[in-house]
């Protein structure tokens, strides 16, 4: 049986997620918003376990030498921010007032009625996520300088279980989470609202998108001596999660 790609699933979810919340009960909705607020709470928790098992060990793994790619990796990533943020500035200081009509509001859209979970559970995170990167450089930093393999094992076994977490529970489920996101957005009327108000500038702030991203890919391709298009293309599924939840915590683990 041919298998079904995560990004064709999330792709899925959206379409189906838009579908069945213009003809859905206002109980069925409920139930994913349910869902939704208990799988967000376990993402929050997650998400700082997640960098601390996966970026301690790929430090560590780095070895002599990690010090500096982590400082040129940093660098790197913040410069892009940046470019990424003035580029999105200038855009819209340039374009964006000229499309937006005086009386245009999304107050009409943003006051329509939320709808409530059924019940809620509250997991708060053992560490807020600045502090777990931070934890993880130094950790990773650390093991790479020692000598020993004790500590560096137990990092290894502690990654491994993060990893069998991500692919038994949160990968699986995340389609489910971006339908439910998308579901109640329908029923509710924004994802009309917002599109009605404001297709030009999302059509924009894709076009400013994709070619932040060709150009990232195109860089790190030509140093990586890769097809940047294939490589781009690897990264679909994180993209549209992204998209579709408006939410890191979600698009980290993918």
């Amino acid at each position: 049986r041919p298998k079904i790609g995560l990004l064709w699933k999330i792709l899925a979810a959206i379409a189906l997620g838009i579908g069945i919340g213009l003809i859905s009960p206002e109980w069925t909705v409920r139930i994913f918003v349910t869902f939704n607020a208990i799988f967000s709470q376990f993402l929050g928790f997650a998400i700082p376990l997640i960098i601390l098992g996966l970026v301690t060990t790929a430090i560590a793994d780095i070895g002599k030498g990690a010090g500096r790619m982590l400082m040129l990796t940093v660098a790197i990533a913040y410069g892009s921010t940046i470019l990424a943020g003035i580029t999105a500035y200038l855009t819209g200081a340039a374009v964006f007032p000229s499309m937006i009509a005086p009386a245009t509001s999304l107050a009409s859209i943003s006051s329509t009625e939320e709808l409530t979970p059924y019940f809620s559970i509250n997991i708060p995170p053992m560490m807020n996520v600045m502090t777990a990167l931070v934890l993880a450089f130094v950790v990773g930093l650390g093991l790479a300088a020692l000598k020993t393999d004790a500590l560096k094992n137990a990092a290894h076994d502690f990654e491994s279980i993060i990893v069998k977490a991500i692919k038994a529970a949160i990968i699986p489920l995340l389609p489910l989470y971006i339908f439910g996101i998308f579901l109640n957005m329908t029923y509710v009327g924004q994802v009309f609202g917002i599109l009605t108000v404001f297709i030009k500038i999302i059509g924009i702030i894709f076009l400013i998108h994709i070619g932040i991203l060709l150009l990232q890919f195109c860089i790190a391709g030509g140093f990586a001596k890769k097809n940047p298009l294939k490589l781009l293309w690897t990264m679909m599924p994180a993209y549209f999660t992204a998209l579709g939840t408006q939410s890191s915590a979600a698009t980290i683990p993918v």
